[in-house]
């Protein structure tokens, strides 16, 4: 699951805050400290942005109705943020800022949907972190950096 990680990054006890699902990639935190990683992934605690690309046609109304909150099989789920950036041909391309990040969630809110065009649930294709509270993905995929003192000291000073 951590393949593209050194070694070292596990068995010097990191852990990851939060995570992707198999299906995601994007920014993903680790860190040694147990309590900051419990307060991280609070819900609440930072907002996440996605890049989303989604088959099918979403509409206006949709947009509206992904931030007012969609029925899941899970329950309410809502979306603190999604701005349409166009997309091709049949497919769209959102950003989704979440503030909550429950399991697959933005996978199972496009799902409840349907195509504006076909009437067919949307499906997402290909979902990207590109940022968690202050950070902000700045590396290819695959690679992996140190976080700044500015960027440990603005997250730790963000969690309650």
């Amino acid at each position: 699951m951590f393949d593209l990680l050194p070694a070292w990054v596990l068995t010097e006890g990191w852990k990851p805050v939060g995570r992707l699902d198999l299906d995601s990639r994007g920014l993903l935190l680790f860190v040694r400290d147990g309590k900051l990683q419990e307060r991280l992934a609070r819900p609440g605690t930072h907002d996440k942005t996605y890049e989303v690309w989604v088959r099918g046609r979403v509409s206006d109304d949709q947009l509206n109705q992904l931030q007012r909150g969609v029925q899941t099989a899970e329950g309410e789920m809502r979306a603190k943020a999604v701005e349409a950036k166009g997309g091709a041909g049949p497919k769209s391309r959102l950003l989704v800022k979440l503030d909550e990040g429950k399991n697959r969630q933005v996978r199972r809110m496009f799902g409840a949907l349907k195509d504006a065009m076909t009437g067919k649930p949307l499906k997402v294709l290909e979902l990207k972190r590109l940022s968690f509270g202050p950070i902000k993905l700045d590396i290819p995929s695959g690679h992996w950096r140190w976080l700044t003192p500015e960027e440990v000291a603005a997250l730790a000073g963000a969690a309650p």
